[in-house]
């Protein structure tokens, strides 16, 4: 039987003793309910105090049968609560700290700061992309959430230095905060900034006029999600063939077309080649659709443009022709 279901029954059981024994005293000798009470609480307790009254035969034979049935109850509602306290407390402790060694291990993760409708959501992307990450959340009922949805997470206040240091922002590759408060945004922000000057940082910004305060602060990136969803609802009907293509290439749709970036790592065997001689579009059938460098993006690249390390390939294709590019450019066999 579940353990809570256990206290409950057991808890229920000794409630219901309790009235029987009153009831049954009262109705028996012909006392008043709080003797009655009385006299049941320690016949079950087996204190071994006095009677209230002097009892008649028929109340020592009911004495019997509630000593008999009470001292099992009270064994069984205390053996249960013990069982309850022990074992919940021995699962939170040995489930804590085996979360708190994953955390330990994360390196080049995400650290996301709020799990309200965007923190989730964002958590929501990076699980099912596997990309590692870990929620920083202060209010308990999400802590209680994210620990039901399965994900890493600190307990505390995204502001303080040590909850970030714990949850291993020196080790961190970028740092998502996604609270609804603006300032408490810039908190953030700043004290992610003193600690890891080196973190990407993006930042939600809430309300009109607050990216520009967010960047001062020492964001990489602001995003709005009221204006970028209001552009969308708007693009949907403008240009409905367009949003549904960008559906298909992000992968919001079941299908095997899939657009990805991909970096060029030192070694790889598509190094000053251009696209026509890399093979990209022969020999995956993919289309490369923009190349970043340097915080610089090219759109539509023409064949001569020549690949270099650092590079980040803009890939639209099928998802097994991704992954084997990704394999290329990784300087990984395939």
């Amino acid at each position: 039987m579940d353990p809570v279901k256990k206290v409950r029954y057991s808890l229920t059981t000794l409630v219901i003793l309790i009235g029987g024994g009153t009831f049954g005293y009262a109705l028996i000798e012909d006392w008043s309910i709080f003797e009655a009470l009385y006299m049941t609480i320690i016949t079950l307790a087996t204190v071994g105090y006095s009677e209230v009254h002097t009892l008649s035969y028929s109340g020592q034979i009911f004495t019997i049968f509630l000593i008999i049935f009470g001292v099992g109850t009270i064994a069984y509602t205390i053996g249960s609560m013990i069982q309850f306290m022990v074992e919940g407390q021995l699962y939170q402790l040995l489930g804590r700290k085996k979360v708190l060694k994953k955390i330990s291990r994360l390196q080049g993760h995400h650290i996301i700061c709020g799990y309200g409708r965007i923190g989730r959501l964002i958590s929501r992307e990076f699980a099912s992309s596997h990309l590692p990450f870990i929620v920083v959340e202060n209010d308990p009922k999400q802590c209680q959430r994210l620990e039901e949805d399965g994900h890493l997470f600190i307990e505390g206040d995204a502001t303080q230095d040590e909850v970030l240091e714990r949850a291993g922002i020196l080790q961190a590759k970028g740092l998502i905060t996604a609270v609804t408060s603006d300032s408490a945004n810039v908190f953030i922000i700043l004290t992610a900034r003193g600690i890891n000057p080196n973190l990407f940082i993006m930042a939600r910004a809430s309300e009109e006029g607050a990216e520009v305060k967010l960047m001062r602060a020492g964001a990489n990136k602001v995003v709005s999600p009221y204006t970028i969803g209001a552009s969308r609802m708007a693009q949907a009907i403008l240009r409905p063939s367009v949003v549904d293509f960008i559906d298909i290439a992000t992968g919001r749709k079941n299908i095997e077309l899939q657009m990805e970036e991909i970096p060029v790592a030192q070694g790889s065997r598509l190094i000053d080649k251009d696209l026509s001689q890399s093979g990209i579009r022969q020999e995956l059938g993919l289309i490369i659709i923009g190349i970043k460098h340097d915080d610089q993006m090219i759109f539509n690249p023409v064949a001569s443009t020549i690949i270099r390390a650092g590079h980040i390939l803009i890939a639209l294709g099928e998802i097994h022709d991704i992954q084997k590019l990704e394999l290329i450019a990784a300087n990984k066999s395939l």
